[in-house]
């Protein structure tokens, strides 16, 4: 990945997201060797000049939640309008036709999306590995776009024959899962300081799992030093199958298993009560919040201003495109704003500290000290957004992006890499990938 130095030269504001909150307008922000420099006016180089008068520049945003594999099956008919359990009932005869193809290509096409949208670096719950499919397909396509990634190995094994909610086609024999998980973190985890790829272990849900599967996980990535994530506490179907299940309520199974504390974030978490979200606070454990996702499927408005104010770790994830079906993180902030005023109130949640949850916030549920915020020493990822045009144009607070601004930004930078120009992708062939996209799901419609 290239080292040049870059100049990016007199913005009109920079959003810095650092402890103190830096707001800086007409600055200078300096990389080299992948890191941020020096921040300041008047700087010079030798390098490349990016001309940032008329953007707003902010650090990239974080994805803490997503299904890539799931760009191949958006808007599928006869899962648009069930909820989670039937939704998952439809999509799974068509994910279980997936082969190593479609898994990188639908990878490509989720991470442009992202990259698009202002996303440098993005986690991927991949949970299952069909027709030789393995994690490595979706590591490819993202060192290929160029996001920081932090793939994660997700399983499912117990299927409909044992009560579970998928087939059994698409099942695997936890002994297998363990041994995978030991190759992947093996081949891939980089705990290093700016690291491109990071890799976590990830039984799908409770509902796909056995408590067995779940403690043995925990207890693997602890002996590995590597993250942990699962789905929990998602919508009323979620919650009463864990009563019934297990006796008790997701934070109690979580809590019981060792799936809480700090290097644990759990998706969704739209349901969980006031001793939930204190158990969270208390124990460091993150959470991926999906607005669109939750909305999309009918399972509710997570309770996020009550999670913050409480201490808990909440970042932002578009999850899958089957379930969104849009992976647009600006979007999501916004989305995340607004429906925490419709619960809340206009003062709820304002449009900086939504922008706040999907910088910041992400990199502190993915345990990343040295991203997500503007500051000499931190990784030079940055997103550039281009506030002249239409959509900010009248704004009074060029600073207040999600209220009136671009969803789209007009240069992307991760480790000092240009992913985005003129607000199109320049690390690889987006057409071509296109092409190959609507290819393959042309396919599996035509196989249905």
């Amino acid at each position: 990945m290239a080292k040049t130095e870059i100049l990016i030269r007199n913005a009109r504001t920079v959003l810095c997201m650092d402890d103190a909150g830096s707001e800086l307008t007409q600055a200078d922000i300096r990389l080299r060797g992948g890191v941020i420099v020096e921040i300041g006016q008047g700087l010079t180089t030798q390098g490349r000049v990016i001309d940032a008068a008329r953007c707003v520049v902010t650090p990239g945003l974080v994805n803490t939640h997503h299904h890539l594999y799931q760009t191949l099956t958006r808007a599928v008919p006869g899962g648009q309008d069930a909820l989670l359990f039937g939704w998952l009932k439809t999509l799974y005869p068509i994910w279980a036709r997936f082969g190593p193809d479609e898994m990188f290509t639908s990878a490509q096409i989720g991470l442009a999306e992202l990259a698009l949208s202002g996303c440098t670096m993005s986690s991927d719950h991949l949970y299952l590995y069909p027709n030789g499919s393995r994690l490595d397909d979706t590591i490819a396509a993202a060192r290929e776009v160029g996001l920081r990634f932090h793939p994660t190995r997700g399983a499912m094994s117990i299927g409909e024959s044992a009560g579970g909610l998928p087939p059994d086609a698409l099942v695997e024999d936890e002994a297998a899962i363990l041994e995978d998980c030991i190759r992947v973190i093996d081949a891939f985890h980089d705990a290093s300081d700016g690291a491109m790829v990071r890799v976590g272990v990830a039984p799908c849900s409770p509902f796909s799992v056995s408590r067995e599967l779940m403690r043995d996980a925990a207890l693997l990535a602890r002996d590995k030093g590597v993250r942990l994530h699962t789905h929990l506490a998602e919508n009323d179907e979620d919650i009463a199958y864990s009563e019934t299940r297990f006796g008790c309520r997701p934070g109690q199974y979580a809590e019981d298993l060792g799936w809480t504390g700090e290097d644990v974030w759990h998706a969704h978490c739209v349901k969980l009560d006031d001793r939930e979200i204190n158990l969270f606070a208390r124990s460091g454990t993150g959470v991926a919040h999906c607005p669109c996702s939750n909305c999309r499927l009918g399972s509710g408005i997570a309770p996020v201003r009550a999670m913050r104010d409480a201490g808990v770790n909440v970042g932002l994830g578009v999850d899958g495109s089957a379930s969104n079906d849009a992976g647009n993180l600006a979007a999501e902030a916004r989305q995340a704003m607004l429906l925490q005023r419709v619960t809340r109130g206009a003062d709820a949640m304002s449009a900086r500290e939504a922008l706040w949850i999907a910088t910041r916030g992400g990199a502190q549920v993915l345990g990343r000290t040295d991203c997500g915020q503007i500051a000499p020493g931190k990784r030079a990822d940055l997103a550039l957004w281009d506030v002249s045009g239409l959509e900010s144009a009248g704004s009074w607070d060029p600073a207040a992006l999600l209220l009136a601004g671009p969803q789209r930004v007009r240069y992307l930078v991760v480790e000092g890499r240009v992913l985005v120009e003129d607000g199109r992708m320049v690390s690889f062939d987006l057409d071509a990938a296109v092409r190959r996209q609507n290819a393959l799901a042309r396919r599996l419609a035509e196989q249905l």
